[in-house]
C-alpha cells in the first residue's frame, strides 16, 4: 500500500473531472432535482478511477527504461545521451519521462512525451554541452506510465545516481587527428603549405613515377640502374612539442559558456595528439605565480592518457602569470630546441611591454609560437551601426581595443616572435595550421 501512494500520481484529467463534479454539487443546492444525476456521475468516476489503478498497478507488466550514456563526456561539445523505453503492459502507455539531468545544466524543463502500444520499444536521444570540468552526477530516469483512461499515472524509477567525467574535448581530438592525416583539411580552414627547400630527413632512394619533383632525382643512383630513380624525405621526427597554457586570471574570460582556459586546454589535446602521430614528442605545462602540471615530452603510448589526466585536472589561479619565472624554468629544464605553443591573452599594447622581454629571451633558444585571441563581442560590437552619440563613443572604444591587438601582433613579429591571433571557436584550427607549417618549412 506505501509503494502505491507512493508512485501514484494523479492527472490533469483527474482534476478537471473533481472540478465538474465539485460545480456540480454546488449547482444541485440551487436545482436539487439534478443532485441525483451529479451523484450518479461521482460513483462512475469512482469506478473509473479503480479500474485505472487496477490496470497500472494490479496488472502483469509495467514500463523498462535506461538511460545510455557515455563512459565520460567531452566538455564543449554535444554529447548524445540515448533513453531506451519498452512497454510491457497489456495495452497502449502514454509515456511522460523526465530525466533528473545534472544540476550544471540547469535545465529544468526537460520532457519526453510519447506513447507506446503493447511489446512496442523506442530509443529517444539527446544532446547535452557541458562547459566545466569535472564530475556530473545524473539523478534518477523517471517514467511516468498512463493507461487509456488518464486519470491517474504510474511512477517508475531508473538509473538511480549516475556519475560521469567530463575530460577535455576528445571528440575534437578524434575529428582533427583524422583530419591531420586526410585530404579534407580545407573544408575546415586548413591551408596547404608549399614546401621550401630540403629541411626534411632523407628516407630512401625510389623509383621516379610522374609527378616526382625532378629536383629530386638521384643522377648517381639513375647511372648505375639505368632508370631514372629520385630522392625520397619526410618531415624530421621527434622534435619536442609544447604547449604552455597561461593559466592565471586573464585566462577566466568566457566564450559561448567556455573559458579561454578550456579553449586552451582543448586546443592542446588536440595538438599533441597530432604531434604524436607526426612522430614528435609532446608535451605541456602550465604556468601563473609557477610552473605546474608538466608533462615531459616523449614518445610513447601512453603520453596521450598522461596529458589527458593532467589537462582534466587544469584550473584557473586567479593572480598575474610570472613571465619572468616562466623563461627561467624554461631555461633551465628545456635544453633541447623545442617548438612552443603559449596559449596566453594581451588585451592591450603596454601589457604585452612588460612581457616582450622574457619572451624575447625564450624565442632565442626555442621557436615560440604566442596564441591569444580576439575578443569576438568587441568584433560584433563594432561592426554594429550606430545611432546615438553615446554609441559612436562606445565603437570608438571597441575600435581601440581592436587596433590594439593588431599592434600587438605587429610587435611580437617585429621581434621574430611567432603569432597567432584567432577567435576561440578557431583556436583548435589555426594552431594545427600553424604546427604543419612550421613542420613544412622545417622551421624547428
Amino acid at each position: 500500500m506505501k509503494q502505491l501512494f507512493k508512485n501514484l500520481y494523479l492527472e490533469g484529467r483527474c482534476f478537471l473531472v473533481l472540478t465538474g463534479l465539485v460545480l456540480g454539487f454546488l449547482t444541485s443546492y440551487l436545482i436539487p432535482d439534478v443532485f441525483g444525476a451529479i451523484k450518479l456521475l461521482c460513483y462512475v468516476f469512482l469506478v473509473f478511477l479503480l479500474t485505472d489503478i487496477l490496470l497500472l498497478f494490479g496488472s502483469k507488466g509495467g514500463v523498462d527504461a535506461s538511460r545510455l550514456v557515455p563512459e565520460k563526456l567531452s566538455n564543449g561539445d554535444e554529447n548524445e545521451v540515448k533513453v531506451s523505453l519498452s512497454n510491457s503492459f497489456l495495452f497502449t502507455a502514454e509515456i511522460k519521462v523526465l530525466d533528473e539531468i545534472p544540476h550544471q545544466f540547469q535545465k529544468r524543463d526537460f520532457k519526453i512525451k510519447t506513447s507506446l502500444k503493447k511489446g512496442e520499444h523506442k530509443t529517444f536521444t539527446y544532446s547535452l554541452r557541458p562547459t566545466e570540468r569535472g564530475v556530473y552526477t545524473f539523478g534518477f530516469l523517471n517514467v511516468f506510465a498512463k493507461s487509456p483512461i488518464g486519470l491517474v499515472s504510474k511512477k517508475f524509477p531508473f538509473n538511480k545516481e549516475q556519475q560521469l567525467a567530463v575530460y577535455p574535448s576528445f571528440l575534437q581530438l578524434r575529428k582533427y587527428g583524422l583530419l591531420a592525416f586526410s585530404n579534407r583539411l580545407f573544408e575546415h580552414g586548413l591551408k596547404k603549405i608549399r614546401r621550401i627547400g630540403h629541411t626534411m630527413e632523407f628516407e630512401h632512394i625510389k623509383d621516379y613515377v610522374q609527378g616526382d619533383d625532378i629536383r629530386n632525382i638521384n643522377w648517381k643512383a639513375t647511372a648505375k640502374k639505368g632508370q631514372l630513380m629520385v630522392n625520397q624525405y619526410q618531415d624530421e621526427k621527434s622534435q619536442p612539442i609544447y604547449s604552455v597554457i597561461d593559466k592565471g586570471r586573464i585566462m577566466k574570460m568566457p566564450f559561448e559558456g567556455l573559458s579561454l582556459l578550456d579553449y586552451a586546454i582543448n586546443a592542446t589535446l588536440v595538438i599533441s595528439n597530432i604531434a604524436l602521430k607526426k612522430q614528435d614528442k609532446a608535451g605541456m605545462f602550465a604556468f601563473s605565480y609557477t610552473i605546474e602540471n608538466v608533462v615531459v615530452a616523449e614518445r610513447r603510448s601512453s603520453q596521450m592518457n598522461l596529458i589527458l589526466e593532467t589537462l582534466y585536472n587544469l584550473k584557473t589561479n586567479f593572480v598575474e602569470s610570472d613571465y619572468g619565472r616562466l623563461y627561467a624554468q624554461i631555461k633551465r629544464r628545456l635544453t633541447h630546441r623545442s617548438l612552443l605553443l603559449l596559449y596566453t591573452n594581451f588585451e592591450t599594447l603596454d601589457a604585452l611591454q612588460r612581457q616582450l622581454p622574457y619572451l624575447q629571451g625564450i624565442s632565442k633558444q626555442h621557436l615560440l609560437v604566442v596564441i591569444f585571441f580576439e575578443n569576438s563581442a568587441l568584433t560584433a560590437f563594432m561592426n554594429e551601426k550606430a545611432q546615438t552619440t553615446h554609441q559612436i563613443f562606445e565603437k570608438t572604444i571597441a575600435e581601440k581595443f581592436v587596433y590594439e591587438k593588431k599592434l600587438i601582433v605587429n610587435e611580437l613579429r617585429k621581434h621574430g616572435i611567432q603569432t597567432i591571433l584567432t577567435k576561440p571557436e578557431n583556436l583548435t584550427i589555426d594552431t594545427i595550421n600553424k604546427y604543419l607549417e612550421i613542420k613544412a618549412r622545417g622551421l624547428l
